[in-house]
């Protein structure tokens, strides 16, 4: 009550926009989540093994690896609300496909269009937020808006336990994607469009985000928070359900709880920035936290109650990053219009590491069992916190 008591009073209209733009990142969420407690009906009814499984949530992110910037590019010439109503249609054209899919490698090829849509949503939504909401109210909308990734992971876990089949549930992901595009072109106004398209413009504004320390050490640091925080979560029903002996249905339901606590960290990381808190400190002290509790997860140091609870430290601490990370990208841009340019450059951090921690998680598993994960976690840990402390912010600035 008194982080909301606390909280900026956005206008009626901003709140809409927050929500629809919020709501259609929920949506793209939920399109990773789904594969994480699909993985067992996925296993029997495809033969799959734990790195094929962590190939599906992996690959759906490896477009994003390399097209954030252009994607940035892009929303700042063809306009936020084009790019992410886009990328909302490239999500149920993939869930469509996957749904119809016969073999693993189909199932495959329509992540990559899922992780497309993914791409432009992840980019457009802050965009969207930066033009709409006032500057004053930006830092509470943005952390509201870093909410999306663990609140659509954990619907997805907690709504997937009630399809018997994991084709039904990719369908259930179309219709939730077709909702939300009806939402975006009702209740988002279109915004300007800037300056034509160009190979040249694209390549020009990549060159001098990359010119900068800060922008590169922010994507960085999503990387590395990325990569530890799927290295977990995409594999974490399948852990409860292997080491614990929990049933689907219940695996689901705890890993969605786990899942959800990294809201918790979204919404206090505004809280805490909106009172002058430091923001290396937000970042330093949540990496080692979550290196040390990924160590007692995966090294079975604990019982099964005291190893769940290390997995909802997990995801609350670390909901502290990217909050932090996010707000703190038009404090680092080269420019106000570069802005969206240097977001789309930490979602290619943010979506590197969606793709090397499930799949670097699922091979070491099946090849050295489940406590070899336990270095993957420590050491990128390690690294990100000498990152952070790397970053100079400038907190009395504001784009």
């Amino acid at each position: 009550m008194a982080i909301a008591a606390s909280a900026p009073r956005l206008r009626d209209r901003h709140w809409s926009v927050v929500s629809i733009v919020v709501g259609s990142g929920v949506v793209a969420a939920i399109q990773v989540g789904k594969a994480a407690i699909a993985t067992p009906m996925l296993q029997k009814d495809l033969g799959l093994d734990l790195a094929a499984a962590g190939w599906l949530s992996g690959i759906f992110a490896i477009l994003g690896v390399v097209g954030g910037i252009p994607a940035g590019s892009l929303i700042a010439r063809a306009g936020d609300r084009r790019i992410l109503t886009l990328g909302l249609a490239s999500l149920m054209l993939g869930a469509v496909i996957g749904a119809m899919a016969t073999g693993y490698a189909t199932l495959l090829a329509s992540r990559l269009l899922e992780g497309l849509g993914f791409l432009m949503v992840a980019v457009a939504g802050p965009a969207i937020l930066y033009r709409m909401v006032r500057p004053d109210q930006q830092q509470f909308a943005l952390a509201l808006w870093s909410c999306f990734m663990p609140a659509g992971m954990a619907l997805a876990m907690l709504g997937g336990t009630l399809f018997s089949d994991w084709r039904a549930l990719w369908w259930g992901s179309a219709g939730l994607a077709a909702v939300a595009i009806t939402a975006v072109w009702i209740g988002i106004p279109a915004a300007p469009k800037r300056i034509s398209a160009s190979l040249r413009g694209t390549m020009r504004d990549a060159m001098q985000v990359a010119a900068g320390k800060g922008p590169l050490l922010l994507a960085g640091c999503f990387a590395l928070y990325s990569l530890m925080f799927f290295a977990l979560f995409s594999f974490v029903p399948v852990l409860l359900m292997e080491r614990m002996k929990i049933p689907h249905a219940a695996a689901g339901s705890l890993s969605a709880l786990a899942t959800a606590s990294n809201i918790i960290g979204n919404v206090a990381a505004g809280y805490l920035l909106a009172r002058g808190a430091r923001r290396s400190a937000l970042l330093v002290a949540p990496y080692l936290i979550m290196g040390l509790s990924g160590l007692g997860i995966f090294l079975q140091v604990f019982g099964d109650m005291p190893t769940l609870l290390l997995c909802i430290l997990f995801a609350a601490v670390g909901g502290l990053i990217p909050a932090v990370l996010i707000s703190s990208i038009p404090l680092l841009a080269p420019s106000a219009t570069l802005v969206a340019v240097v977001t789309g450059l930490v979602m290619q951090g943010s979506n590197l590491g969606q793709v090397v921690g499930p799949v670097a998680v699922g091979s070491a598993v099946k090849a050295h069992g489940w406590t070899a994960a336990a270095a993957i976690i420590l050491i990128s840990a390690l690294i990100a916190a000498v990152a952070a402390l790397s970053i100079r912010f400038n907190d009395g600035a504001r784009r």
